[in-house]
């Protein structure tokens, strides 16, 4: 289910009409209830052309600080504190024998979520760890009606139901946002954090 929902929530470049199918394909199968949210995000996205779906993505969660992949934004903001928590993301996916692409940072939700799927038990605990910003991310997606709000509900439904503390670290940093931080910030953007990877090249 997770390594379904991380390529689901991969750029659509080229290769998404081959993965969109693939994917739904798969998920057809699935009698578990988990599969629905996926499937009925694939069903809203069935048809759409590559190049509108590319530019609904990029409008989703390229240009909005609530609503990014980048998950340690939503704890760490443009802090000089992100670049360590980035480190330490690194340096547990090769504790355990993974070493994700170079051109993508580390906490990028579908890299998580392809390490949850490869290794379970210590994914499950990565995603836990996230999981304020998860169901950040999941209000801020279904506030602004976006059909990729199913991917995080069936995402935050693989994982233990939020505990009253999950829900107040949620609306703490709906009510707060994430930090900042005017000094020493050049790997970061002051605006929202882009992706290393050019839009339209695919992933």
């Amino acid at each position: 289910m997770r390594q379904a929902a991380a390529l689901l929530l991969g750029y659509p470049g080229p290769d998404w009409p081959a993965r969109h199918a693939l994917v739904r394909d798969c998920l057809t199968e699935l009698t578990t209830p988990a599969a629905t949210p996926l499937l009925r995000f694939c069903a809203a996205v069935d048809g759409v052309p590559v190049l509108d779906l590319a530019a609904a993505y990029v409008r989703t969660f390229d240009r909005s600080r609530r609503r990014t992949l980048h998950l340690t934004y939503y704890t760490d903001g443009d802090t000089r504190r992100r670049g360590g928590t980035l480190a330490g993301l690194k340096a547990r996916y090769r504790d355990h024998g993974w070493a994700p692409p170079e051109d993508e940072l580390p906490d990028h939700l579908p890299l998580m979520l392809e390490f949850a799927a490869r290794c379970p038990a210590p994914g499950t605990a990565l995603l836990r760890d996230h999981r304020a910003a998860l169901e950040l991310l999941r209000m801020a997606l279904t506030d602004h009606g976006s059909p990729y709000a199913d991917i995080l509900c069936a995402v935050c439904d693989t994982l233990p139901g939020p505990s009253p503390a999950d829900r107040a670290a949620a609306l703490a940093l709906a009510r707060g946002g994430p930090p900042t931080e005017s000094v020493g910030l050049a790997p970061f953007a002051a605006t929202a954090p882009a992706t290393p990877l050019a839009r339209g090249t695919g992933q």
